[in-house]
C-alpha cells in the first residue's frame, strides 16, 4: 500500500472509532448500574450490546470514510458497476441474527426471573394516585400516603419567589418516603386509584404500570443501604411532574425499629380517633394536611385554579351545610377532578382538613367536625 494511502486508512480509522463513540455517549450519561441484582443484570446488557454498536460503528464508518478518501473523483477512480452482492447480503443479514439470538438468551433469562414474585419475605401494596402515592405494609397493619415535600411544592408555585435550586433534591423529595430492609425480598403489589401511573425508581431497575382495577406484581432486593429516587413514569395529569418517589433502605434492626415506631403511632392515632378534639387543635393539624393534599389543586390560599378547581374561600360548599361538605370530601364529585378520599387519609386528617377549611381565607363557619364522625361514616 502506498504510504499516501496507507495515512488516509489510519485517518479513517480515527474519525470511525471517534464517531462511533462520540455517537453512542453524545446523548447523554450513560445508564446507572443500580443496587439490585436487576439492575446490574440490564446494566451488563446494555453495555455489551453498547459495545457490540460501537465495534459496528467503527467498521462503518471506517469503510465510509476509507471509500471516500481512497475513491473519489479527484483521485481519477471510476466507480465500479455491479447491482448486487450475494456474499455480503447473506453477512449482512446472518450476522445481526447471530447478535440477536445470542442476546436474547441472557436477556430472557433476566425478563423471567423479574417475573418471580415466589417466595417474598414480605409484601407492600403501591397505590397510585393523583397525585401522591399510597403503601401499605400488609404484614404489618402500616399504611400512609407519599406526597411532594412541602419545600418542592412551595418552590414550583408561580410567582413563589423560591429559587428551585435552592432547594435539596428538588421535585424529587416527599414528605413519607417508603423504608425497607435491605438483603430482603420483597413483592410489590401496584395498582391505582384513579388513571394510569408508572412507580419507576431507576436504581432498582425496572418500573411497573398501575392500573385502576387491575394488580401488577414485582419484586425486588436492594443490597445497598440508601436512598434511592424516581418518579412517576406515565403522563397521569397536570401534576404529573410533581409525583415523585424515594425509597430508604435501612439495616433490618432499623428497619425493625421503624415498623415498631409506626405502630406505635398507629396506636396513638387510634386512641386520637376516638376522643374529642378541641378547634385549636383540628385547625392546626387541618392546615399541614391541607398543604399537602389539598392545595395541590385549590392553592395555599383557597383561590383554587378555574375552572377545573373551584376556590374554597367562600365557596358554598365549604361554607354550607356540614353534611354536603363531608360527602364531596369522601365520595368525591362525579365530572370533576375532585375524587374521594375516603381510602386514601385518615379519619383524623379528614375531620382536621374539613375544620380548617370551614374555618380559613374568612370562611369562619365556627364548624368542628371530629374525626369520631368520619370514622363512622367511613367505617359504617
Amino acid at each position: 500500500m502506498k504510504r499516501e494511502n496507507y495515512f488516509i486508512v489510519v485517518l479513517a480509522v480515527m474519525a470511525g472509532v471517534i464517531a462511533a463513540v462520540w455517537g453512542m455517549f453524545a446523548i447523554g450519561d450513560n445508564m446507572p448500574r443500580g443496587v439490585t441484582e436487576f439492575s446490574r443484570q440490564v446494566y451488563d446488557l446494555h453495555m455489551v450490546i453498547l459495545w457490540i454498536c460501537v465495534v459496528i460503528g467503527v467498521l462503518v464508518f471506517t469503510a465510509m470514510f476509507v471509500s471516500i478518501a481512497l475513491h473519489r473523483k479527484s483521485r481519477g477512480v471510476e466507480a465500479a458497476q455491479f447491482s448486487h452482492s450475494t456474499k455480503a447480503e447473506v453477512l449482512w443479514t446472518i450476522i445481526p441474527i447471530l447478535i440477536l439470538v445470542a442476546m436474547a438468551v441472557p436477556a430472557t433469562k433476566t425478563l423471567i426471573k423479574m417475573e418471580e414474585t415466589g417466595d417474598a419475605e414480605m409484601n407492600i401494596k403501591i397505590t397510585g394516585y393523583q397525585w401522591r402515592w399510597k403503601y401499605d405494609y400488609l404484614e404489618d397493619d402500616i399504611s400512609f400516603l407519599s406526597s411532594l415535600d412541602a419545600g418542592s411544592d412551595a418552590a414550583r408555585q408561580l410567582q413563589s419567589g423560591i429559587e428551585p435550586v435552592d432547594v435539596d433534591n428538588y421535585l424529587l423529595e416527599v414528605d413519607n418516603p417508603l423504608v425497607v430492609p435491605v438483603g430482603t425480598k420483597i413483592r410489590f403489589l401496584l395498582t391505582a386509584g384513579d388513571v394510569i401511573h408508572s412507580w419507576w425508581v431507576p436504581a432498582l431497575g425496572w418500573k411497573r404500570d398501575t392500573i385502576p382495577g387491575s394488580v401488577n406484581e414485582a419484586w425486588t432486593r436492594i443490597d445497598e443501604p440508601g436512598t434511592y429516587r424516581g418518579q412517576c413514569a406515565e403522563l397521569c395529569g397536570k401534576d404529573h411532574g410533581f409525583m415523585p418517589i424515594v425509597v430508604e433502605a435501612v439495616s433490618k434492626e432499623d428497619y425493625a425499629a421503624w415498623i415498631n415506631e409506626q405502630q406505635q403511632l398507629a396506636a396513638v392515632a387510634k386512641t386520637d380517633e376516638e376522643r374529642l378534639w378541641t378547634l385549636n387543635e383540628l385547625m392546626s393539624h387541618g392546615e399541614n394536611v391541607y398543604a399537602t393534599q389539598c392545595a395541590t389543586c385549590h392553592q395555599g390560599d383557597g383561590q383554587g385554579l378555574t375552572p377545573a378547581f373551584p376556590a374554597l374561600a367562600g365557596s358554598q360548599v365549604a361554607t354550607g351545610p356540614v353534611a354536603d361538605h363531608i360527602k364531596v370530601v369522601l365520595q368525591g364529585r362525579n365530572g370533576t377532578a375532585m375524587r374521594g378520599f375516603s381510602d386514601m387519609l385518615s379519619a383524623q386528617d379528614i375531620a382536621a382538613a374539613l375544620t380548617y377549611t370551614r374555618n380559613a381565607w374568612g370562611n369562619q363557619t365556627g364548624d368542628v367536625v371530629q374525626p369520631s364522625t368520619i370514622a363512622q361514616l367511613t367505617n359504617g
